[in-house]
């Protein structure tokens, strides 16, 4: 199958999760790096852009992306940024503390902005297209389906959303074929997991003083953790 630009950087991902060592989710890894290049976008060139300041505007960013853009920012783009966002809502609002909407009104415009991400949008747009390539990809390219099956392991969040995905894109047969890899790898990964998490646990257990434990039991915890709730939640130290 000739690689597209779609197609291209779930390869590459898999075959970058390969190789000896790595232990992490290539679907999170995918949406760091789209949540990166986000990042970069909104605070370099697009930032001045009339049709993407105009959807940050109404948008808004969580906390999260608040955060890291504070972090990685200059200030002055930041500031800029908000000059607009703070704008929009003060012309939203109206002046001066006076809701130009009914309260009921206002009151649905901060609840709407209060659960709102531009970043948080754009990288689920992009992940969802990159789940259903992969889906996709898996149909036709029995290489890509051996890569696949060799990841460490899929988190449950991105397992969930390539099931989901997979229910609605395959026929019954390729669901069940798909859904059984993809369930093996995951059920491989979380029976390792039950026992590196049990033996961390044991190791604190005075009768079992002195044993030496393995670095990956170590980082059972960690582990664990990247496997419920994404790479995100427990980064790499």
């Amino acid at each position: 199958m000739a690689e597209t630009i779609y197609t291209i950087p779930i390869n590459e991902v898999l075959e970058e999760n390969m190789r000896e060592g790595s232990d992490s989710c290539p679907f999170c890894t995918l949406a760091a790096k789209l949540e990166s290049d986000e990042l970069d976008l909104i605070l370099g060139a697009s930032m001045m852009e009339p049709d993407i300041r105009i959807k940050t505007n109404e948008q808004g960013f969580c906390p999260d992306h608040f955060s890291k853009m504070l972090r990685i920012s200059k200030r002055l783009p930041l500031a800029l940024m908000l000059e607009s966002h703070l704008g929009k809502l003060s012309s939203d609002l109206g002046k001066k503390g006076i809701f130009k909407p009914s309260p009921d009104k206002a009151a649905k415009i901060l609840d709407s902005l209060s659960r709102s991400c531009y970043i948080c949008s754009r990288v689920g747009y992009n992940m969802a297209r990159l789940i259903s390539n992969t889906v996709h990809i898996y149909q036709t390219d029995e290489e890509f389906r051996k890569k696949l099956s060799a990841q460490p392991y899929v988190c449950i969040t991105h397992s969930a959303a390539l099931l989901k995905a997979a229910s609605n894109e395959m026929n019954k047969r390729q669901y069940a074929e798909f859904s059984e890899s993809l369930c093996t790898l995951v059920y491989r990964h979380l029976s390792e997991l039950c026992g590196d998490v049990s033996d961390f646990a044991k190791s604190f257990d005075y009768r079992y003083a002195g044993e030496t434990l393995s670095p990956q039991t170590k980082q059972s915890v960690e582990r664990a953790i990247r496997f419920l709730a994404g790479d995100d939640a427990a980064p790499v130290k």
